[in-house]
């Protein structure tokens, strides 16, 4: 499974970005997508994930200005940001998992797309 993920830039603190993340496979049974973020000199943080019954769950720094969303038909995980803060700046990288009857777990990473918040 290959994994694009595009939409980021530089912005204003307080602006707004959406990321997408288009994969090359169904991700209907997908049973979790995600997006990270890596900061230079800092390791990799999950930033929000969403399940395949659209549970989701967010970092503390994230919640109430991040959403994150899936569309199974397109393939796709977003990433909505809002109010975005300097300390969001970051390379954000999406995620797929599956996980097979017998629990084994195979993952996949995008190539990241950098996101910088600076006036």
């Amino acid at each position: 499974v290959q994994l694009q993920a595009f939409g980021g830039g530089l912005v204003q603190p307080g602006g707004s970005l959406t990321l997408s993340c288009a994969a090359s496979a169904s991700i209907s049974s997908a049973s979790a997508m995600a997006w990270y973020r890596q900061a230079p000199g800092k390791q990799r943080e999950q930033v929000a994930t969403i399940t395949t019954v659209g549970r989701t769950n967010y970092a503390e720094s994230v919640k109430d200005r991040f959403t994150i969303s899936r569309d199974d038909a397109k393939n796709t995980v977003s990433l909505q940001m809002k109010n975005l803060k300097p300390e969001d700046t970051a390379v954000y990288y999406c995620n797929v998992q599956y996980t097979t009857p017998g629990g084994n777990k195979f993952v996949y990473w995008g190539q990241g797309t950098q996101v910088t918040v600076s006036s």
